[in-house]
Formats: structure tokens, C-alpha cells, sequence
């Protein structure tokens, strides 16, 4: 099993996380219309849709499509969504930037420098019932792991979707749901389950990378 991939390797990660968005708009607008608008799995199946098309059949690095998906994210689809994903893939794009190679430090690294930037345009921590809640524990245990890259991916798969069921015993703090005070507890936030969807898929494509057999 190998412990690194080819940064230039990356383009069915990203079609991964193209796809699992795709299959899951639905899924994503239903919980959005609980306590928000409902138009979350629409926009962000707008963007990662033309992100898909835009770099299908091309030969592109993981952090290029990082940055490109980020710029979509941000430029081109509705909802205050756009600019923290937007911000998130940018800055992994530029953290992952140049390498050949992408291991279990450097997309740790990537995930780290990604939630320092989030965290310099919004509010929101951990306990607020945001996307934070997914990121930040799936941040932490790629970051403290001491096992290898596909042991630490399963990890942190397990604790990006630990975060988001945290999400649902948790009063809104921010957008839209915020409005409803203690009504807003009893659901998942929307945010929270988009981003468990993107590191899941992402985690998942990486260990096709590696050859990972189980």
C-alpha cells in the first residue's frame, strides 16, 4: 500500500467529489428546506457540475482542481455557501501547490491551512451548527494521526461524519436557520452534510490511489 500519490494522479478525487455531490442534491436540498431555504443542493450541485464539466477528460493536478473548483465555488453559484467553499478548496489548492507528491502530512497540512483561512472570513466554531462541525474534528484527526495515509483516511471519514451528526442536537447559531432558536434543533445542518460528503468522497478517491484492497 502506498503512502503517498501523485499530485498530477488527481483528477478521479475530484471527479469523486463531482459525483457525490451530483448523487446527493436531492438529499442536500431536503435537509436545507427543514430549517433553511432548500436551495443548498441545488447550488452546490451548479458548481460542482461545472467544475466537472470544465475539467473532464483532462489531465489535471489534484491542487489545480482544487483552486479551479474553489474559483467556481466562489464566482459562480448562489447562497452563502459559495464563499466558504470557495475559500476552503482555494486554499487547499494553494497549500498542496507545486508538490509532487501528496502524503498524509501535506493534505493534513493543506486541511489546516483550508479551516485557518474559513476561520478569518466567518464566526462559526465548533458547537455553532455549521459546516465547522464536520471540518474542524475531520481537520484534527488527519492532523494528530500517527497511523498510516489510509488508515488515518478511514479516520477521518469516521470523524467528518461524527461531526455532522453532532450537528443535529445543536441550536443555529449563524444563517438563515439561526432565526428559528431552539426550533432549529432535532435536524442536521445542511452545510454540515455537504462538507461530510466532499471529505468523504475525497478520503474515499484518495485510497483508490493508494491501492487500498478493503
Amino acid at each position: 500500500m502506498k503512502e503517498s500519490f501523485r499530485n498530477a494522479d488527481g483528477y478521479p478525487v475530484l471527479m469523486k467529489m463531482v459525483s457525490a455531490i451530483q448523487e446527493n442534491k436531492v438529499y442536500l436540498g431536503d435537509v436545507d428546506g427543514l430549517i433553511g431555504d432548500g436551495d443548498h443542493g441545488m447550488n452546490m450541485n451548479k458548481g460542482f457540475t461545472i467544475f466537472g464539466e470544465r475539467i473532464e477528460g483532462k489531465q489535471i493536478a489534484f491542487s489545480e482542481g482544487l483552486s479551479e473548483l474553489g474559483n467556481v465555488l466562489l464566482t459562480e453559484i448562489g447562497g452563502s455557501m459559495g464563499p466558504i467553499y470557495g475559500t476552503i478548496f482555494i486554499a487547499m489548492g494553494d497549500s498542496l501547490d507545486g508538490l509532487e507528491t501528496i502524503d498524509r502530512e501535506s493534505l493534513a497540512k493543506a486541511l489546516q491551512d483550508a479551516e485557518s483561512e474559513l476561520f478569518d472570513i466567518i464566526d462559526a466554531r465548533v458547537g455553532d451548527k455549521t459546516l465547522v462541525d464536520t471540518l474542524s474534528p475531520a481537520v484534527e484527526s488527519l492532523s494528530s494521526s500517527s497511523s498510516d495515509f489510509a488508515a488515518s483516511l478511514k479516520v477521518f471519514r469516521k470523524a467528518a461524519e461524527d461531526g455532522m451528526n453532532s450537528t443535529k442536537d445543536l441550536v443555529a447559531k449563524y444563517g438563515r436557520s439561526s432565526r428559528l432558536g431552539e426550533r432549529s434543533r432535532g435536524v442536521l445542518d445542511a452545510g454540515s452534510v455537504s462538507c461530510c460528503i466532499i471529505l468523504q468522497a475525497m478520503a474515499d478517491g484518495i485510497c483508490s490511489l493508494l491501492e487500498v484492497t478493503e
